[in-house]
Formats: structure tokens, sequence, C-alpha cells
């Protein structure tokens, strides 16, 4: 597997590499060692899935307070979203800025989020489902959120009309800090 750092610290694009023949091809998709040689974390106790019915939902901008923080791999393994990662570490110098990423069944890019890191997608087709390698187990009491479109970071989304979201996504406060 092969990383790509992003203009957001610590955030990476994780692409596959194929050994292809006449069957198709072979690639690993998770290996610590090379998580490791780069720093990032290697332990995922938790998995989930998010299967999303409609195209246009857009799920984020979620994230947990220390010291429960959340490092995430994602991947699209049914269908296409765009995957958004958002800086909330007052100390970065990407602090509040954002970086968006089409994550694809058919291009099998991931995502790699390490703690600080709202994240969010919207769906670009029906029936699109996502798989997440969570570095802790979920801890409601620190789960925090931002507006997906809070001026404040100014996010370029897909324009998607219906977009489908959670009451709790479409209200949250805006953002000061």
């Amino acid at each position: 597997m092969r990383l790509t750092e992003t203009n957001i610290a610590g955030v990476y694009i994780i692409d596959i590499e194929r050994i292809s023949d006449d069957r198709g091809f072979f690639a690993r998709s998770f290996d610590v060692a090379t998580l490791a040689e780069n720093g990032l974390h290697t332990d995922y106790p938790q998995c989930n899935i998010s299967f999303n019915a409609k195209r246009g939902t857009l799920r984020g901008m979620h994230y947990q307070a220390d010291p429960h923080g959340e490092v995430k791999i994602v991947r699209c393994t049914t269908g296409s979203l765009y995957d958004v990662a958002l800086d909330m570490r007052p100390e970065s110098v990407t602090y509040k800025q954002w970086v968006g990423v089409e994550l694809s069944a058919e291009n099998r890019r991931m995502l790699y989020l390490p703690t600080g890191i709202a994240h969010g997608f919207q769906t670009l087709e029906d029936a699109t489902e996502v798989f997440y390698m969570m570095g802790t187990v979920y801890h409601p009491q620190s789960a925090r959120g931002v507006r997906w479109n809070d001026t404040a970071f100014s996010i370029k989304w897909c324009d998607i009309e219906p977009r489908i979201m959670s009451d709790k996504d479409r209200t949250y406060e805006d953002f000061t800090a």
C-alpha cells in the first residue's frame, strides 16, 4: 500500500498497489508495518459500516474529544462518496482547514485520519457503503461535531440535491474559536 500525505498534517490517502494478471489483481489493503514505519496508529479495536441508501446523503462533521480522540481509516466498499477531513487541532498550522477526496469501490482508496480531525462525507451514488477501522472504541460522552456548512470552514461540498442529513448534523451551532 502507498501513503500520500495531504495538505493536512497527518491525513493520508492510502492507495493499494495492484499485482494484476488474467484473473484480476491482488493487493495489500492493510499493513501494520507500513503504518508503523510512517509513525501512524496500528491498533484498531473496532470496525464500523455506514450504509447510505440515497445519493446526496451527507454525514458529518464528527470527531471525538480527547482523551478519547479517534484515529480512523475510511474506505468506500460499495458506490462512491466525497470524503472530507477537517483539522480541529488548535495547535496545528492547518487548523480549520479541510481536504476532500473521492473514495469509491472502483478506486479502492482509503483515507487515514489522526485524532483531532473531524470527518464527514457525501454520497455520490445510491447504495453507498463505508467501512471504518477505528483506533479506539466509540465513547458517546466524547462525541463532538461541527456543522457541514459552517462559514468558519467553508467546505466545498458536491452540489447534489436533495441533501439528506440528520437533524443533529444540520443544526450544530456556529463554530467559535
